[in-house]
């Protein structure tokens, strides 16, 4: 479980983040909901100690890491996998070099070992054909997809992913939601979404919160956060009908 208590942090004199206080749940799938701009990847980047806090504090299973050294934080950081919104896959790695980047650089696995690992995640994510590709090969899901794989190679406890739908046609989108909703449950590991888009939001989320001037404005169960009555939400409501009504 992961517990942000009164988060606060300035960035080039802004006060990006106004005291957050968030649940993060073991083993289900919380969305960070808001628009852009508001501090959704600076909250991020505090989960896995990249940014420290001005004041408040984050706990992750009983441990304040915003108290840690870098030593500590590197042990720390080892349990989280990372999906960056561009997928931030090596140019000059195949797909397979790719996955077995972080088992090369973080374990003393055979080659043989880590060959299998490889296979094994990229079976997960449905991109075994991709093996010797390259990511200029690749379309936009693809791409996520092996981003994806590369993110569970070390077996994390807690995933983290960066607007893991941003840049995709709808179908590709529908296929990277499903992707993440079906690895989720069948590796029954924590996953913290960031998203602009409600759709996203409702579509994976066990749980959401709405991230706006600093601050959880909103939190709960997708129909709590239907229900919520907050006029960002129902901006967003509004928005996707109107979406659906020049879709027809």
């Amino acid at each position: 479980m992961i517990e942000v208590q009164g988060l606060h942090k300035s960035l080039g004199g802004q006060e990006v983040l106004k005291g957050v206080d968030l649940l993060i749940p073991d083993g289900e799938i919380t969305v960070i909901l808001g628009r852009s701009g508001v501090g959704k990847s600076v909250l991020l980047k505090h989960l896995i100690g990249l940014i420290r806090p001005d004041r408040g504090r984050i706990i992750l299973d009983g441990e304040d890491i915003t108290r840690m050294g870098e030593r500590q934080l590197i042990r720390i950081r080892k349990r989280f996998g990372m999906l960056f919104q561009e997928g931030a896959l090596f140019d000059s790695f195949t797909v397979a070099e790719n996955v077995a980047f972080p088992l090369l650089e973080h374990t003393s696995l055979s080659e043989r070992e880590i060959e299998e690992r490889v296979r094994e995640k990229l079976r997960q994510v449905d991109l075994e054909d991709a093996w010797n590709k390259y990511p200029s090969e690749l379309s936009g899901g693809m791409k996520k997809r092996a981003a994806l794989a590369r993110a569970l190679a070390l077996d994390p406890d807690i995933v983290l992913c960066d607007e893991p739908t941003s840049g995709l046609d709808p179908v590709a989108a529908a296929t990277i939601e499903k992707l993440i909703l079906e690895t989720q449950r069948r590796l029954s590991k924590t996953f913290v979404v960031i998203t602009h888009d409600l759709k996203t939001a409702l579509s994976i989320g066990s749980r959401i919160a709405l991230l706006e001037e600093g601050k959880i404005v909103v939190e709960g169960r997708p129909e709590e956060v239907l229900k919520s009555g907050h006029p960002l939400i129902e901006a967003y409501i509004e928005r996707e009908e109107i979406g659906k009504e020049v879709g027809r």
